[in-house]
C-alpha cells in the first residue's frame, strides 16, 4: 500500500499561491487525467463503503467527480450538495463558517429520507466546514451518516475535529 500512496502523491500537483498567496493547492487533475490512478483511488474509496450504504453523497465540485465514479462502482445512487440557486427544486440550505467569511450549501428537500444510510464523498478535507455542513444538511432530510471518505486530508488544519461524530477516512494525508 505504501507504494500506492507513493504513486497517488505522484499524481498530485502542488501549485504555489493558489488561490492566494501563502497557499499551496493540492491539484488533483494529473490524478484524474491518469485513469489507472484514478480508478485505483475509487476502488480504494469503495472498500470503504458498508454494505447497507443507500447513496453517496457528492459535494461540489470536485466530490461529484469521485463521488460519481464510487456510486457507478457500487451500484448506489448519488445525492448532490451544491452551492446556493445550483438545484432546481425545493431544497434545504444551512450556511457555514469559513476562514475568510460565511458561505451556504444547498441539498434537494427529496434527495434523502429518513433510513436513508449515506457515505459523504469530496476530494478533500481542510477546515471541515464544507464536510460538517453537509452531514448537518443530510441529517436534516433525516439520513444517517456511515463515513465521510476524502482523497486528501490537510491534517494540520484539524478538520476532523469539526466531523468528531462521524467516521473520517482519507486516503492521503498532508501534515
Amino acid at each position: 500500500m505504501i507504494d500506492t500512496l507513493n504513486w497517488w502523491q505522484d499524481c498530485i500537483r502542488d501549485v504555489p499561491d493558489f488561490p492566494k498567496p501563502g497557499i499551496v493547492f493540492k491539484d488533483i487533475t494529473p490524478l484524474l487525467a491518469n485513469g489507472e490512478a484514478f480508478s485505483a483511488v475509487v476502488s480504494e474509496l469503495a472498500c470503504h463503503v458498508g454494505s447497507d450504504v443507500d447513496a453517496i453523497v457528492g459535494i461540489e465540485s470536485r466530490g461529484f467527480i469521485f463521488g460519481a465514479a464510487l456510486a457507478q462502482q457500487l451500484g448506489l445512487g448519488l445525492v448532490t450538495v451544491r452551492k446556493p440557486g445550483k438545484l432546481p427544486a425545493n431544497v434545504h440550505s444551512v450556511e457555514y463558517e469559513l476562514e475568510y467569511g460565511m458561505d451556504r450549501l444547498e441539498i434537494h428537500r427529496d434527495a434523502l429520507s429518513a433510513g436513508h444510510k449515506v457515505v459523504v464523498v469530496d476530494d478533500l478535507l481542510a477546515t471541515g466546514g464544507t464536510a460538517a455542513a453537509t452531514v448537518q444538511l443530510v441529517r436534516k432530510l433525516g439520513a444517517e451518516v456511515d463515513a465521510c471518505l476524502f482523497v486528501i486530508e490537510l491534517s494540520f488544519l484539524n478538520g476532523k475535529e469539526a466531523l468528531a461524530d462521524v467516521n473520517v477516512h482519507s486516503l492521503l494525508c498532508y501534515e
